[in-house]
């Protein structure tokens, strides 16, 4: 997964998944946990120094668009952070 302007981009096999991200946040650093569909990740938002703790359900968004959540979920064994500039090892 990563983000550009206005979106956050999810992406698995030939499937990507583009959704409304906050005006401020400014990328995501570490993806802490993937739970079929549940991500905790650390995000940076304009508004703040410190990284933040961020959930994202991907459940409605796959229901919305009308993918199968069990059929594109259940291949996803993990879920990376992608990101053109900075990124946090820690």
């Amino acid at each position: 997964m990563t983000n550009d302007d206005k979106y956050t981009i999810f992406k698995a096999g030939s499937r990507v998944i583009r959704f409304k991200s906050p005006y401020s946040l400014e990328y995501y650093s570490k993806v802490k946990e993937w739970d079929n569909g549940y991500i905790v990740v650390l995000a940076k938002y304009k508004h703040n120094e410190n990284l933040i703790e961020e959930y994202i359900d991907l459940t409605p968004i796959l229901d919305d668009l009308y993918i199968d959540q069990d059929r594109f979920l259940e291949p996803i064994k993990e879920v990376i952070v992608k990101n053109a500039g900075y990124q946090e090892n820690s």
